[in-house]
């Protein structure tokens, strides 16, 4: 069993889905996708309003302190014990297997816990439900990129590669450069400029060489990061979709 996901023998009727504040503030669409998705598949998904950012961006700088103040915000919004869905591997990574750590010792240990203990990333979550996307969508070659942490994480590669290929008019080409980190890594792509963009040249470049239509991920920070650089240097070269967008087109979902 994937260890990175709840115990899920059957499709819930309802989520929680932790949206993330990159999400929210940068792609809402993908989101709303994701959301539209899930609810097609006749589950109830509930969004907090209050939910905000979950901590990564102080913890992954070293400052502890400011990361357990941002996530503790979160922490009473999820009082069902329903599963919370997280449509970004590197930040259900943050909560699953961060969140124990920055939280132990503390009054909030235990809230902590449930709510890590609960969390699944959205492609990990649509796996274990057993959802097998109808593709209605015309003949296509993609390529996947998946950022560094979800990968070693979440394990998004393997639940991403998996619905990408059961889509029977998709074909997925894999690039160098597949498993390989695009520069962003959050703060790193500001305080280390020069390398953050050495690194997601070579990613653009891989993704270039396999001439797909399509380039899919499922992390919007590292889409944030690619797709920047295409707009810069490669126009003519397709944007980064979320896999949520990707996978509501293909089924009809979305129109």
């Amino acid at each position: 069993m994937n260890t990175n996901t709840p115990n899920i023998t059957s499709k819930p009727s309802d989520v929680y889905f932790f949206g993330t504040c990159i999400l929210d503030m940068m792609m809402p669409e993908a989101g709303m996708d994701a959301i539209m998705l899930m609810e097609h598949l006749d589950i109830r998904v509930h969004f907090p309003m209050e939910q905000s950012c979950c901590g990564q961006p102080a913890f992954s700088s070293g400052h502890s302190k400011e990361a357990l103040e941002v996530a503790k915000a979160q922490l009473d919004l999820f009082p069902e014990d329903w599963l919370i869905v997280v449509p970004s591997g590197s930040c259900g990574g943050m909560i699953k297997h961060h969140w124990p750590t920055l939280f132990k010792g503390t009054p909030y240990e235990e809230k902590a816990n449930n709510i890590a203990n609960r969390v699944v990333e959205f492609t990990n979550f649509l796996v274990a439900i057993g959802y097998e996307p109808e593709d209605k969508g015309e003949k296509i070659k993609v390529a996947v990129h998946t950022s560094c942490s979800a990968r070693r994480e979440m394990g998004v590669h393997i639940t991403g590669w998996k619905l990408v290929d059961s889509l029977k008019n998709v074909e997925r080409v894999v690039h160098d450069h597949e498993s390989e980190c695009c520069g962003f890594g959050g703060t790193f792509s500001v305080k280390h400029p020069d390398i953050s963009g050495a690194m997601v040249t070579d990613k653009v470049q891989a993704l270039k060489d396999t001439e797909a239509v399509e380039i899919i991920s499922a992390d919007v920070g590292c889409m944030l990061n690619i797709g920047g650089k295409i707009a810069k240097d490669e126009p003519n070269m397709p944007k980064p979709k979320h896999i949520a967008t990707f996978l509501a087109e293909r089924t009809g979902v979305k129109a």
